[in-house]
């Protein structure tokens, strides 16, 4: 699977498919996968607690660190999609209706200011 070749629909039935087949679903439940969200983002977190003003090209240069990261991530992802399944979120079009939201809060500035 790739970004530029997966839907989010690809990833939320394959999330959907993990916890079926593991009969997980009912500890799924919306309020235990919002603190497993919280969790898992508090792990992405403390990859780069105490690392001070790190530039990209350090954290990238970093190969345990990235692998890290990209697992955490997964994790939060999971959690995401997972809670978007239990409560029939469509995430795009959540995504969608919010960056309209910040587009209107934050315009974006005017030419020369």
């Amino acid at each position: 699977m790739r970004d530029d070749s997966t839907t989010l629909a690809d990833c939320k039935a394959l999330v959907e498919a993990f916890i079926a087949e593991r009969d997980w679903q009912p500890y799924h439940r919306p309020n235990q996968l919002a603190m497993s969200l919280c969790s898992e983002a508090a792990e992405v977190l403390e990859l780069f607690l105490w690392r001070g003003d790190e530039t990209v090209e350090a954290v990238a240069k970093d190969a345990e660190r990235m692998h890290l990261l990209r697992d955490e991530l997964a994790d939060v992802l999971m959690n995401v999609l997972s809670l978007s399944n239990r409560l029939d979120i469509d995430l795009a079009a959540a995504l969608e209706a919010k960056m309209r939201r910040n587009g209107e809060k934050y315009p974006p500035p005017l030419p020369g200011s």
